[in-house]
């Protein structure tokens, strides 16, 4: 089964090593899939990738436009967000499609380290195994989900709907929000991930925008969630 790699890209100097990363995998059915936001600095870093990617550029939108046009291109059964200044470690699609598939997962994410600008390891973030009711609690008072972490059948996404476009910084975070009325989101706790964290990422550098978003997320969730109990009761 085919996996769709998507790599939203935006002015980012470490996209070369995210392609990489991605173009490596030992599960080798993918697509890697890079959308160009409007860039105006390193594109020439892609340049050398381009005969096995596709590449789509695009109007500056942000990054919930930017995952939706690469949604539109996507041609696998399954869908993998990656930052354009993170990285995959190689066997990160082979793993995680095996274990949603033992399990009969629609939806997973798992463990992770944060790297520095030179790729050394700084920390290492676990989550746990939660029932649907615990998550949605959590989801209620933070994101416990890194983004490129997540696998998902592209067909949910879609099922769903598309990334939330006016949210700038916690698209991924409302996503989240509004996959667990579909399904339940499946915990892998291996590290597959590599996190860069840096002065220029944009939860630094946007951290008031995060923070009001997060609380409309909150907010709009609250009754959604509370609706589900008692369904499932």
């Amino acid at each position: 089964m085919k996996v769709s790699i998507i790599i939203p890209f935006y002015n980012c100097p470490y996209i070369d090593q995210a392609i990489n990363s991605a173009l490596r995998q030992t599960y080798k059915n993918i697509e890697v899939i890079v959308v160009d936001d409007g860039s105006t600095q390193y594109v020439e870093k892609i340049q050398p990738f381009k005969n096995r990617i596709k590449y789509i550029r695009k109007a500056n939108g942000g990054t919930a436009t930017a995952l939706n046009t690469g949604l539109r291109h996507a041609t696998g059964k399954y869908f993998a967000w990656l930052s354009s200044d993170d990285m995959f470690l190689e066997s990160k699609v082979a793993k995680q499609l095996s274990y949603m598939q033992s399990v009969g997962a629609r939806l997973s994410y798992t463990a992770f380290k944060t790297i520095d600008r030179h790729n050394k390891v700084v920390n290492e973030i676990h989550s746990r195994k939660m029932s649907k009711n615990v998550f949605q609690k959590l989801l209620l008072k933070a994101c416990p989900v890194n983004g490129c972490t997540v696998m998902a059948e592209t067909d949910l996404l879609k099922q769903a709907g598309w990334f939330d476009e006016r949210l700038k910084y916690t698209q991924d975070y409302e996503m989240w929000c509004r996959l667990t009325q579909h399904t339940h989101m499946h915990y892998l706790d291996e590290v597959l991930v590599l996190y860069r964290v840096h002065s220029d990422m944009g939860s630094a550098k946007n951290g008031g925008g995060m923070v009001k978003e997060s609380q409309y997320i909150q907010n709009k969730y609250r009754n959604f969630f509370k609706m589900s109990r008692k369904k499932d009761l």
